[in-house]
């Protein structure tokens, strides 16, 4: 049966010492924030192997498995393949068959005398990037799967998530998910000029509230680090209005401070903001494509070639407690902001919008 609301009792968290955080922690924030995408990245910022068996474990890749670590050689040889055959780059063979696949983040990491080694690896994990989701997409065409199945899957993964939040001392005070019913997804919908049902990317979503201002990075770079993977946040559609750039950046290791940034995207982003909030509404938010492993007996006769991992969109809310409730009082509450998309729909669905054209003249 369906839950239209999850709860989860964080308070009990206890506090721990806050990691220092590395560049590649700080542009994943900064990815995360901008509603970007790592195809315009210049180059990775990982240091070891540790790292990327971190990053790869947010794909629900294990490189202890070898069907994994197959997996991850099947996609690289696609990208080279591609790379090769339609825009004629040529790999030398240390890259084309590299003992350890892994090898190529590393690569991309960090320049060579030329940079030649590291613009190329930088390509092939580009690709890469593209190709694993686009096949995993594929399989979820595929799978026999219904999409609340896959939402439950995601669902309970996340809780489980952020009760290693919790045990890992982000000092969270409340974490909750729920589901858009079938009346606001309506309503959503004939509010919003793409009214089609794929226009809809928080169907999933959750809300984390932390104790302090402070504590907004130290969270969002713990999601980023083992929640979800971060270079499938959804561009354009992220909105921050909370997080200020300088203190983004300002958590960047002094060492990396030349190397800073490894794409230029702004921090404060706009394109996710909810036309129905009010104007002093202050949030972090943005979409990612969350990772769901298939039971083995959706996998059918594709395990090899599209792998075992599907995507689903899920919304992620952030915001400290004190901007919690302000959010709740004025022209926020939320009895005037579902008045406000109640107007516009109602305007549309009597006279085609005019009342809407006339409020934004």
């Amino acid at each position: 049966m369906r839950r239209d609301v999850l709860e989860l009792d964080l308070a009990s968290g206890a506090a721990t010492v806050e990691a220092i955080p590395t560049l590649a922690d700080v542009e994943a924030v900064r990815l995360l924030l901008s509603g970007g995408s790592v195809v315009d990245w210049q180059r990775l910022a990982w240091n070891n192997f540790d790292e990327i068996d971190r990053y790869l474990a947010t794909h629900l890749l294990d490189m202890g498995n070898p069907a994994d670590r197959e997996r991850l050689r099947y996609v690289f040889n696609e990208a080279v393949s591609y790379l090769e055959e339609n825009l004629g780059l040529r790999f030398p063979a240390e890259m084309r068959n590299p003992v350890d696949v892994r090898e190529v983040f590393l690569w991309a990491s960090h320049a060579d005398r030329f940079r030649k080694k590291q613009i190329l690896a930088c390509v092939v994990c580009k690709l890469m990037h593209v190709i694993h989701h686009m096949e995993a997409a594929d399989l979820k065409f595929r799978a026999p799967i219904a999409q609340e199945v896959l939402f439950d899957l995601a669902e309970a993964h996340i809780l489980q998530q952020a009760r290693r939040m919790r045990d890992d001392g982000i000092p969270v005070v409340s974490f909750y998910g729920s589901r858009k019913s079938r009346a606001s997804m309506i309503a959503k919908l004939l509010a919003k000029k793409e009214n089609l049902a794929a226009t809809i990317f928080d169907e999933l979503r959750f809300r984390l509230v932390v104790e302090r201002h402070e504590d907004l990075f130290r969270a969002l770079s713990w999601m980023a680090q083992k929640m979800f993977p971060f270079n499938y946040v959804i561009p354009g559609q992220s909105y921050n209005n909370l997080l200020d750039p300088a203190e983004v950046i300002a958590r960047a290791p002094p060492g990396d401070a030349e190397a800073q940034p490894v794409v230029d995207e702004p921090v404060v982003a706009q394109f996710g903001k909810n036309e129905f909030s009010g104007a002093s509404y202050r949030m972090i938010n943005f979409i990612v494509d969350y990772p769901v492993r298939l039971p083995e007996s959706d996998l059918g006769r594709f395990h090899f070639e599209l792998g075992q991992v599907v995507y689903v969109m899920v919304e992620f809310q952030l915001l400290d407690e004190q901007t919690a409730r302000n959010n709740e009082t004025g022209e926020n509450a939320h009895h005037l902001y579902k008045q406000r998309q109640h107007d516009v729909v109602e305007a549309r669905l009597k006279r085609g919008g005019a009342r809407r054209r006339r409020s934004n003249a």
